[in-house]
């Protein structure tokens, strides 16, 4: 295989170091031109409590971008261009329809892209993650649990997700976000350590042996029970999803997706019976509209938002998105497509899409299967995290409740979120070395 040239290998670097500028650049005018609009259209004029958080944005997103210039010159030119773009759009969406929270969203905005930048700088050795995996799941599990009799709900009703941080007055951590990434760390190592014993080669096929699996598949229940004890069914059907996808990538056996999607409509089937919030979201989401003026009333006035925002949407504060309840959370993707239309809607599409390039293409690159397995699998969380909440905003599935990544208001899963783009952008800067990769390559291929 060609080598190429250190001459070589510098001009691509000064390419793509340029297309990040270049892209940082249009996203900051993306972002500081519907500022301003919608500064003008609510106030009549210029109106500084409107400007103050895109130009604190801007200053974070240009020190993370030199910061990251200086120390990992070779990271991927494409997510942190992504990561302004959504972050920078949700702070404008927030200010639009909640702006009481708008200061305590920039606050988690700048802590998230300084995790972002440590993350991708510092840890120079993953191998602290790997060898403890157990520990890793074991706290997060142990964390998420104490919700049970520790866990409140902000807002004063609903399910009781949140952990009241000491010290910091209202402040609340969601610690099924932090289960998130311990997850994936956790199956990245297992897979790795177990990728000869999954499966024994049999003629020209693979055949898995279960045995290996049961340590595995008992932890990963005990997680759900505890999910599916909370209602928590959007972090479930995130957290199968991953599970699914990586054991596919373990083994390369499609049967596994199969049987994973049959498991998962036969968990819906009997949550639908067993617990009300199932069956609640499942009635609203076959026909909203004879409930109307209740149960159904959040995910009809989405559907009219979607469907007056046309092509080009209502313009940045010309619509009427906050008819829909907590808009600004589980909704938002709804109003971006009602004031910015069917060309924002596509827009944050493309972004998941990037994103899930990127990611593969990161994974990819991997001489090592478990950066392989940490790439791919936080690529999957977002994507599969996006897809829930916009099919749900858009009716195509029932309301799972997660948020979409960098753009609906909330601490806890912007934090989490910077901290797995940080990771993918360390792993875009590791050289292609490691123990060769034997299982997993040839489906990225």
């Amino acid at each position: 295989m060609r080598i190429p040239s250190f001459a070589t290998r510098y001009r691509e670097s000064e390419r793509q170091t340029k297309n990040e500028a270049l892209l940082i650049i249009l996203v900051v005018a993306f972002v500081l031109i519907n500022a301003v609009a919608m500064s003008l259209a609510l106030e009549g004029s210029l109106r500084w409590s409107h400007l103050y958080a895109p130009v604190v944005w801007l200053v974070i997103i240009i020190c993370a971008y030199v910061v990251l210039l200086r120390t990992q010159s070779s990271h991927d030119p494409y997510l942190l261009p992504l990561v302004a773009l959504m972050s920078g759009w949700g702070l404008v969406l927030i200010d639009r329809l909640a702006p009481n929270f708008l200061n305590r969203q920039l606050i988690w905005l700048v802590i998230g892209i300084t995790v972002l930048v440590l993350s991708a700088v510092f840890p120079r050795d993953f191998g602290w993650l790997y060898r403890y995996r157990y520990t890793w799941l074991l706290a997060g599990i142990l964390l998420l649990a104490t919700t049970l009799w520790l866990g409140v709900n902000p807002s004063g009703q609903g399910a009781t997700l949140w952990l009241k941080i000491p010290f910091l007055g209202s402040v609340f951590f969601q610690p099924s976000e932090l289960l998130k990434l311990l997850l994936v760390i956790f199956l990245a190592s297992y897979f790795d350590d177990r990728s000869r014993m999954l499966s024994v080669r049999i003629g020209n096929g693979l055949r898995p042996t279960f045995a290996y699996l049961a340590p595995l598949l008992l932890m990963w229940g005990f997680c759900l029970v505890l999910l599916v004890w909370q209602q928590d069914l959007g972090a479930a059907t995130l957290f199968f999803t991953v599970f699914l996808v990586l054991l596919y990538l373990a083994t390369g056996k499609w049967q596994y997706i199969t049987l994973g999607f049959v498991l998962l409509l036969l968990a819906g089937l009997i949550g639908y019976f067993a617990f009300d919030l199932v069956a609640l979201r499942i009635d609203t989401w076959l026909n909203p509209w004879i409930e109307a003026d209740s149960r159904g009333f959040q995910i009809v006035q989405s559907l009219y938002a979607v469907a007056s925002g046309g092509i080009f949407g209502q313009g940045v504060s010309q619509g009427y998105p906050t008819y829909i309840p907590v808009v600004h959370s589980d909704f938002a993707f709804a109003a971006i497509a009602e004031e910015w239309g069917l060309i924002g809607s596509l827009t944050i599409l493309c972004c998941f899409a990037v994103l899930a390039f990127r990611g593969i293409h990161i994974a990819s690159k991997s001489n090592r299967l478990f950066n392989l397995f940490l790439a791919i699998g936080i690529t999957v969380v977002f994507c599969t995290q996006a897809f829930l909440i916009m099919a749900g905003v858009t009716k195509l599935l029932p309301l799972t409740g997660v948020t979409l990544p960098f753009v609906s208001y909330g601490g806890s899963s912007f934090v989490m979120s910077s901290l797995m783009i940080g990771l993918l952008l360390n792993l875009s800067t590791r050289p292609n070395r490691g123990r060769p990769m034997t299982i997993g390559l040839e489906i990225l291929e």
